[in-house]
């Protein structure tokens, strides 16, 4: 049949079963727009307040679906202001298609009104990207664009398509979609030499990142430590994959637990799994370990050896892999390890510092096993990760590698436009100000986002860093008197104020039960710290 280059991008997404998707609106993209009104409802379409905050939110709602997000956004600054939302994809490893239109093809080049060469900027933080000169190329880029950002290592791809393509006509036949490829370089050779080594050691340790929770990895992590009676530690892409176990060591990294990172030391045998060995877990990566054997298995090998050397790699999908070592390794008991794992030590009951653990801890109790977090980023992120409790990945939804402040919000509506069920998105006042107007958005869309909000007046964790480093703080501040329940309650949420630690039971029990966008507003002093784990 023939159709429009606009219903030819919306039909192509309701091949890949797509059929939510965010963005903003502009001139170029218009066509797509107006499109939508005929694809409603097979199609539903959430506007967020900034485009950045639509590309978070197709994030969040890729983790939580188990699919592929997609946000839409015009040409110029429309399109540049998806890039953080992509960056952050990119290095979380998360499927996005972002869909771009820009000016006329005959208008490329010549500095016209609202035209940026997306192609080309994006090209750097995007897993591939697409430039569409010919309508008749559209149907097939699509479907090669989100094959791409399934297959083997996902992230995010962009596809940018001039006006008068996506205005022009041509055939369109429907197809099925292939399915994604999941690369396997293992070979019987690669399962044999872990055998071994894993056969040698007499201590190993697992770090397991977010290569396990991409592949749903979680009990097959579970079965293979078992197998080979070694402890695990997870980074913060990796956490929730071994937290309900008894064999869960802590958070390693910077900010994670002093004694975790010890293991690095004591361990013989290191068995890193779908992680970066970034500079964020491992700050000093040629003396975190001593003398001990490295096994590095990762679905993308321009991973192996970038930050650690590793004396052998497993490339491939991280619960196959798991699969079979586990049924190839022999068993192993005894590990000494296990008697270096840290005490879980009880907060303080009263003190101002004690408030953001107090409060963490008794939401993880009220909200349940199943409650699904998202985070922005700094102090109230690593705390979350530290005391929530999470018993499965999918369960916190973060901003891992970018670090992108205004993440959370923007991923909760994600989330919570893909489960149908209440989030919980844990906040800095530094990061809601960045994406404070996305409240309206959960308000709008009646979407049960609960907006904890850890409010110190400050940028806490640069705060923390700079009289760390410098002996004083600069231009951190952000006491601008704003009175954030009344922002909230402008906008149509719901909203409380935490100012004693007494408080926090009665109003996380009332603010989780609302049952609509809500906001709790909870006051903490600038000087709570994130303790350091190295």
């Amino acid at each position: 049949m023939m159709l429009k280059g606009s219903e030819i991008v919306l039909e192509c997404l309701l091949e890949h079963d797509v059929h939510t998707v965010f963005g903003y609106p502009g001139s170029a993209i218009l066509d797509i727009y107006e499109a939508l009104h005929t694809y409603a409802p097979r199609i539903r379409h959430i506007l967020t307040t900034h485009e950045q905050h639509a590309a978070h939110a197709a994030d969040g709602f890729a983790r939580a679906s188990g699919g592929v997000g997609v946000v839409f956004a015009t040409s110029g600054p429309g399109a540049t202001n998806l890039l953080t939302g992509l960056s952050s994809a990119y290095i979380d490893s998360v499927p996005v298609v972002a869909i771009t239109c820009n000016v006329q093809k005959s208008l490329i080049g010549k500095d016209s009104f609202q035209e940026v060469d997306i192609y080309g900027v994006s090209m750097p933080i995007t897993k591939h990207n697409f430039l569409v000169k010919d309508v008749a190329m559209l149907a097939d880029t699509i479907r090669h664009a989100f094959y791409i950002a399934t297959s083997d290592r996902p992230g995010p791809v962009l596809i940018d398509i001039p006006s008068d393509v996506i205005a022009a006509t041509c055939a369109y036949e429907k197809k099925t979609p292939p399915k994604p490829r999941k690369r396997l370089h293992a070979n019987d050779a690669d399962y044999a030499a872990a055998a071994a080594l894993i056969a040698q050691s007499r201590r190993p340790f697992i770090l397991a990142g977010g290569g396990v929770a991409a592949s749903k990895a979680k009990d097959a992590l579970s079965l293979f430590s078992q197998k080979i009676d070694a402890p695990i530690a997870e980074t913060l892409m990796g956490v929730g994959c071994a937290e309900s176990t008894e064999r869960f060591a802590g958070l390693a990294g910077i900010y994670g637990e002093k004694q975790t990172n010890t293991l690095f030391k004591e361990c013989d045998l290191l068995i890193g799994i779908g992680t970066r060995f970034s500079d964020r877990t491992v700050p000093d990566p040629n003396h975190f370990v001593s003398g001990a054997q490295i096994i590095h298995i990762d679905i993308d090998p321009a991973e192996i050896n970038k930050n650690v050397q590793a004396q052998l790699s497993l490339i491939g999908d991280a619960r196959v892999i798991l699969t079979r070592l586990t049924e190839i390794v022999r068993a192993k008991t005894g590990n000494p390890l296990f008697s270096l794992l840290p005490a879980r030590e009880e907060p303080a009951a009263t003190g101002p510092a004690s408030t953001p653990r107090i409060l963490l801890e008794t939401l993880s109790r009220l909200a349940g096993k199943e409650q699904i977090y998202t985070t922005e980023v700094g102090q109230h992120q690593l705390w979350a990760a530290k005391y929530l409790g999470i018993h499965s990945p999918e369960k916190f939804i973060t901003s891992g590698g970018l670090g992108a402040m205004g993440f959370g919000l923007g991923a909760a509506l994600g989330v919570a436009a893909a489960t149908g069920k209440r989030i919980v998105n844990i906040a800095g006042d530094g990061s809601f100000y960045m994406n404070m107007a996305e409240l309206s958005t959960a308000v709008y869309y009646k979407l049960p986002v609960v907006e904890i909000l850890f409010n110190n007046t400050t940028l806490g964790l640069v705060h923390q860093i700079q009289g760390d480093v410098y002996g004083r703080s600069s231009e951190v501040g952000i006491d601008r008197g704003t009175d954030f329940a009344a922002l909230a309650a402008a906008m149509g949420a719901a909203s409380f104020a935490i100012k004693d630690p007494s408080e926090i039971e009665p109003v996380l029990q009332k603010a989780l039960s609302c049952g609509k966008a809500v906001l709790v507003d909870c006051k903490i002093p600038p000087e709570c710290r994130v303790e350091r784990g190295f």
